[in-house]
């Protein structure tokens, strides 16, 4: 669990989890000052926030020598999408209906390829074969804006059918998700943290967790949660094995995180509110 992290995923860890909640604003120094627990420097934070801008997930403001950033529309809706899937704990119902998506990209937009493969991945889409992306999920609001946002309207075909085939719902699943590696990372989650848990609930009673471990602790859980999360593409309760250990790491994961909440919280605050004068701190606090 304890490898390098990287920066830009931690800022967008941040974004979702806290700073979306405060405004949606944070000044350059507040968001170098919360990340140093992570042992990201100035110089790493600098390049982070600088890519994202340019990939137009975030957009900043000066104020005097003060810089600001802040999530673009496109990076609050995708904010908006990850938060409900990082805390949803049950799997959604299925309304028995496939859809599909077929697309011939032409050569000379080959670049889009690649972009366009890991946003259906991100989304929820799983290979069924060439060219050929299917979901048991409702993705069309995802789906028209990926098309719109590549500007691929005339060379996508999508459709919603129900499984008339010689191939089980069960099976199509298990062609397109490896969903025993799926379990497996779940087993992984709750082998790290059930124990953790409990540990660190009695250290709090005892007043033996700092304001500050609080905040590297749960923004660790939210991070690691959220990357293992994230290669689930969400499949509905009646396509999922008998052991599916989903649901279970997600009740360990929300149980967890309001334990850690208010101290995180507090620590949290402390440093971002920093960036604003005593005005503005009562128009962003939570």
């Amino acid at each position: 669990m304890q490898k390098k992290l990287n920066t830009r995923s931690m800022i967008f860890t941040l974004f979702g989890d806290y700073i979306r909640y405060y405004g949606n604003e944070i000044w350059m120094g507040s968001l170098i000052k919360l990340l140093e627990p992570f042992h990201h420097n100035e110089q790493s934070v600098r390049s982070a926030i600088s890519r994202m801008s340019k990939q137009g997930w975030v957009v900043s403001r000066k104020e005097t020598n003060k810089s600001y950033y802040s999530l673009t529309e496109r990076g609050k809706k995708r904010m908006e999408e990850a938060a409900g899937r990082i805390y949803r704990i049950e799997p959604e119902k299925w309304d028995g209906t496939w859809r599909m998506l077929l697309y011939n990209i032409p050569e000379e937009k080959r670049q889009i390829r690649d972009e366009l493969r890991k946003e259906l991945i991100w989304s929820g889409f799983g290979l069924l074969s060439n060219g050929v992306w299917i979901t048991p999920n409702n993705l069309k609001e995802q789906i028209y804006d990926i098309i719109d946002k590549y500007e691929i309207k005339e060379f996508v075909y999508f459709f919603e059918a129900e499984n008339e085939g010689f191939q089980a719902n069960q099976q199509i699943i298990r062609s397109c998700w490896d969903i025993d590696h799926i379990n497996n990372l779940y087993q992984k989650f709750i082998y790290a943290y059930e124990n953790k848990m409990i540990e660190n609930c009695k250290k709090i009673e005892q007043g033996q967790m700092s304001d500050k471990e609080c905040f590297v602790e749960r923004t660790l859980l939210v991070h690691y949660y959220r990357k293992s999360l994230f290669v689930d593409p969400g499949i509905p309760k009646e396509l999922l094995p008998k052991k599916w250990l989903g649901e279970y790491a997600a009740k360990l994961f929300n149980d967890y995180y309001k334990i850690l909440a208010a101290k995180a919280n507090t620590f949290f605050e402390e440093i971002y509110l920093a960036g604003y004068s005593n005005h503005e701190k009562q128009t962003v606090s939570k």
